[in-house]
């Protein structure tokens, strides 16, 4: 009789393919899985257990130089350099523009000198008697006496002030609730000399209007006061 070739069963080969497959994932399971099966950055921090990474595993430069192996890493350790900038410290980049402390002498000194009691040691504001305008504090209502302006002049000067400019005088007429005194008010502008104390002075009117008189005139008047004083 013939001796023929061996061959196994359909049966038989499946079942020695199965057995191969499981006995070959069990040994894949309980072997120890190397970083060379890991994906790079497949696993993220809170995945790694505390302590597992040591420092020579670290990307160079990440860490202060000094830092040991296997060393707790703290943040001394840490090169703050090689870390990402923080998102809300982008917005803080205009702060190396502030200016320091000294460069900012106008700002303690810097008042409202309307509201201010005091600038610099100096009284500052403008009296019941007077109203603000044009930057300074105008006389509410004109002198109780007329004088030549030589004389009007030296009153207001008595009092920190002076005699206002011929068209400041005439724009301040406008203002709601001021009147000038009949017969026009001195100003500060001198015009037409023709001699020692021989000049004219301009003047303005109760409706804005500008003229001038001899100075050896009497008109009444009214001073400006400086804010600060």
């Amino acid at each position: 009789m013939r001796q023929g070739i061996w061959r196994p069963s359909p049966a038989l080969a499946i079942a020695a393919t199965a057995l191969f497959v499981a006995l070959g994932g069990t040994v894949y399971a309980t072997g120890k899985i190397s970083g060379r099966a890991i994906k790079v950055k497949s696993l993220p921090g809170n995945r790694l257990k505390v302590g597992s990474v040591p420092v020579n595993r670290l990307k160079p430069g990440l860490l202060r130089e000094g830092a040991q192996a296997g060393a707790a890493i703290t943040g001394a350790e840490i090169n703050e350099l090689s870390l990402g900038q923080v998102p809300e410290a982008a917005h803080a980049e205009v702060a190396d523009t502030a200016q320091s402390a000294t460069d900012a002498q106008t700002a303690v000194n810097a008042v409202n000198a309307v509201n201010a009691a005091t600038v610099n040691g100096h009284g500052a504001g403008c009296l019941p008697t007077t109203q603000p305008f044009a930057g300074a504090c105008w006389q509410s209502s004109a002198s109780t006496t007329a004088l030549t302006a030589p004389a009007a002049a030296a009153s207001c000067a008595a009092q920190g002030g002076a005699l206002p400019e011929a068209l400041q005088l005439a724009a301040f007429s406008q203002t709601p609730g001021v009147t000038l005194a009949a017969g026009d008010e001195w100003s500060s502008d001198v015009t037409n000399v023709s001699g020692p104390s021989l000049y004219g002075v301009v003047t303005a009117s109760a409706s804005g209007e500008v003229n001038f008189t001899v100075s050896t005139n009497t008109k009444k008047y009214r001073c400006v006061i400086p804010l600060v004083s």
